[in-house]
C-alpha cells in the first residue's frame, strides 16, 4: 500500500509535525544552495527549516551553472551577504556587526559534498565568510557526522541568525526540529534508540 503524506508538511502522515510548525519571519534572509543528494533524504533538515521560515530560498546543484540564477540574484543586492562555511579567513557569526539586513547562504550536504560545490563555485569567494562559535553540540543525533563540530544545516542557521540579529526569535526553528528528531527516536526499536544520547535534545 503507498504511504499516504501530508499536504502541509511533506512527511508521512504517521509522521506528520504539523503539530509543532509556528511560522515565523525574520529580517536576515536564508539562502539554501542544496546538493540534490539532500533532497529527497529523509532526515532532510532544510525541508523544516523551510516549513519554520518560510521565506527561506533553496536553490538545488552543485555546479555554477546550475547557480546561475542565484549568482545573478546576490549580485544585485545591496545588502550585505556572508556565506556560512568556516575556513581559514572566516569570521566568527558573533563579532560581525550589520543592521540586521543581511543574506546569508549556508551549503546543505556532507562536508565533502559542501567543500566541492565551493570548489566549483568560485564565485562565492566574492563574500565575506562566517563561523559560528557554538559550546552547545548538535542536537540532530540522529544523524551520525564524522566531525565532533557539524551542525545541521537547520541549527546553522538558526545560530546565525541568532549571531546577526538577536531579536530574531529562533524556538520555532527548533520546536519544529525536534518534533522531527522525536519522533524519529520514538519510532525505532528500544535497542537501537539507545545507541542515540537523547537527552541532548532541545526543548
Amino acid at each position: 500500500m503507498k504511504r499516504k503524506y501530508c499536504t502541509t508538511c511533506h512527511y508521512p502522515q504517521s509522521a506528520c509535525i504539523c503539530h509543532a510548525v509556528k511560522p515565523t519571519a525574520t529580517v536576515t534572509d536564508i539562502i539554501i544552495m542544496q546538493h540534490p543528494s539532500e533532497v529527497e533524504h529523509a532526515k532532510n533538515t532544510v525541508r523544516l527549516l523551510k516549513l519554520a521560515l518560510p521565506q527561506t530560498q533553496i536553490y538545488v546543484g552543485e555546479t555554477a551553472a546550475d547557480f546561475a540564477e542565484l549568482q545573478g540574484y546576490l549580485a544585485a543586492q545591496t545588502r550585505p551577504v556572508f556565506i556560512v562555511y568556516p575556513n581559514e579567513h572566516s569570521q566568527a557569526a558573533s563579532e560581525v556587526e550589520t543592521d540586521n539586513k543581511a543574506i546569508i547562504v549556508l551549503i546543505d550536504g556532507t562536508w565533502r559534498k559542501a567543500y566541492r560545490m565551493l570548489q566549483l563555485n568560485p564565485w562565492l569567494l566574492n563574500y565575506p565568510s562566517l563561523h559560528l562559535e557554538c559550546d552547545d553540540e548538535s542536537q540532530y543525533v540522529i544523524r551520525k557526522a564524522k566531525r565532533s563540530d557539524s551542525l545541521s544545516t537547520l541549527e546553522a542557521a538558526a545560530y546565525t541568525l541568532a549571531s546577526l540579529e538577536p531579536n530574531a526569535d529562533i524556538a520555532p526553528i527548533f520546536a519544529v526540529f525536534n518534533a522531527m528528531v522525536h519522533h524519529k527516536l520514538s519510532a525505532m526499536p528500544a535497542a537501537v534508540r539507545q545507541r542515540y544520547n537523547s537527552d541532548k535534545l532541545k526543548g
